[in-house]
């Protein structure tokens, strides 16, 4: 050997002794590269599909029928390896594989939410104004509002008619559909508002989405341009103005996933927090097979609102499911759940070079490196979350070591900083070990999110081996 090349006791010592992580690209193969590119084409098609919490969920169980999953009986009893899938009011999804071993010994739950931030129409949010028609909306979950100005935007939801029918919505995603918008003041008249505090360069009541303008031609009738519009919506859906109060619409950014780079190395698009830990945690559940524990993946809604409401993880929907599903063999919910593992699957922030002060980085999670395992989130005095226990974390690092599956860990920002909540805190309430497990994000909340394909198709492979083990 040449003893040029040798290392010395030091560098032996350091290798033996001290972290030195590299970049995820550099530690795999290009045929495993290969299956992460493949795997995001999956889930781009997932994200164009899966705009709000409830096409999320009828997606799911499109894919799910497809695995061989089949809806939930009460009171059956189910043999190991057998499939079955649970919907709470089409928002939420439970997707369980039957274990070979007794539910008395817990359950492996990977938990993700399918709602993502977005501008929700009023419940009376049609009205016209200097001869244009306009949406009143309230936006959902924390958003930067004046990133949500003169972006594309789609409308989805549904309508009950006062006939108590119900008709979905979908505008602004198909070829030739028209598309609505969030309009801004020109740079040339903006000297006020650009004196406003940041968080008021846009309002929350200027948030007013634009929807049309032409009137209806008949100089008898006020509101000649809301008129037509709901002439228009007549004619389509048969709806009326006083509709509204009963309907659930959502203004969603339009535009398609994409890959982002000349190396088309990342994945940009609407909605990747946290359906990039959905989709990871789906293809997971989809893709097991006759595992030793009973496995679970649920979608949820309402996380970004504090996970309140009945298909949010804040209420008793899934360990009401546990419990029925463990009833028929004589065995208490409580059992289950006190003897059950989780990976609360929610996203972190990466890194951003261009804005670096709010991050830690020591302990700030970066793109191309893996999957994040982060031990706690909360705000300022770890306030608002579930910090996991040494003895699971070292469970958790030491299964995703065994099988080859590139991680970090990362915490939400400096200490001081912010910080911010994970569906961990409700499962670790109830008695669960949980940690979050997740994919790390730029530009979080923002209306295009970026993700890396690595980290994403790493966060499938944690989860899947989770499942496994």
């Amino acid at each position: 050997m040449d003893k040029n090349n040798e290392k010395t006791a030091g560098e032996l010592l350091a290798d033996k002794l001290l972290s030195n992580k590299k970049n995820g690209i550099l530690r795999i193969s290009d045929n495993e590269l290969d299956k992460a590119d493949a795997f995001c084409e999956g889930y781009k098609t997932f994200l164009d599909n899966a705009k709000t919490e409830r096409e999320a969920a009828a997606q799911t169980v499109i894919l799910a029928e497809k695995a061989g999953f089949k809806p939930y009986e009460a009171g059956k009893k189910y043999a190991a390896g057998e499939k079955i899938y649970f919907v709470n009011r089409e928002k939420a999804v439970i997707l369980t594989v039957m274990g070979k071993r007794s539910l008395e010994d817990g359950v492996r739950l990977a938990a993700a939410h399918i709602d993502s931030p977005r501008l929700d129409l009023k419940q009376n949010p049609l009205y016209e104004d200097k001869e244009l028609c306009l949406f009143k909306t309230h936006y959902y979950g924390g958003i930067k509002k004046y990133q949500w100005t003169t972006v594309p935007m789609s409308l989805h939801g549904v309508v009950v008619k006062g006939n108590g029918e119900k008709v979905t919505v979908r505008i602004g995603e198909d070829q030739g559909d028209p598309v609505f918008c969030v309009t801004d003041i020109l740079p040339h008249l903006a000297d006020s508002q650009m004196k406003r505090p940041a968080p008021q360069i846009i309002k929350g009541e200027e948030l007013n989405l634009l929807i049309g303008s032409r009137p209806f031609k008949d100089d008898k009738v006020s509101n000649k341009v809301k008129l037509n519009i709901m002439s228009l919506l007549f004619d389509k859906y048969g709806i009326v103005e006083d509709d509204f109060v009963s309907a659930e619409l959502e203004a969603v950014p339009a535009f398609k996933a994409s890959d982002v780079g000349f190396d088309r190395s990342m994945v940009g698009a609407y909605g990747q927090d946290d359906r990039v830990c959905a989709y990871t945690a789906l293809q997971a559940i989809l893709d097991c097979n006759d595992p030793d524990y009973t496995c679970m993946t649920v979608l949820t809604d309402k996380e970004e609102t504090g996970s309140d409401g009945n298909t949010g993880l804040n209420s008793s929907y899934l360990p009401y499911f546990i419990a029925d599903l463990a009833k028929p063999y004589g065995i208490d919910g409580r059992t289950v759940i006190s003897a059950s593992e989780c990976l609360s699957a929610d996203v972190n922030a990466a890194v951003d070079p261009t804005f670096i002060e709010p991050f830690e980085i020591r302990n700030a999670s970066q793109i191309n490196y893996g999957v994040v395992a982060t031990k706690f989130t909360g705000s300022r005095g770890k306030s608002g979350t579930s910090d996991a226990s040494a003895e699971f974390v070292g469970r958790i690092r030491n299964l995703f070591d065994a099988h080859d599956v590139i991680w970090q860990t990362g915490e939400l920002g400096k200490v001081d900083g912010g910080g911010g909540g994970t569906v961990a805190q409700y499962i670790a309430n109830l008695n669960f070990d949980v940690i979050d497990v997740g994919v790390p994000v730029l530009s979080m909340h923002a209306p295009f999110e970026v993700t890396s394909k690595l980290d994403t198709y790493m966060a499938y492979k944690a989860f899947s081996v989770f499942f496994a083990d």
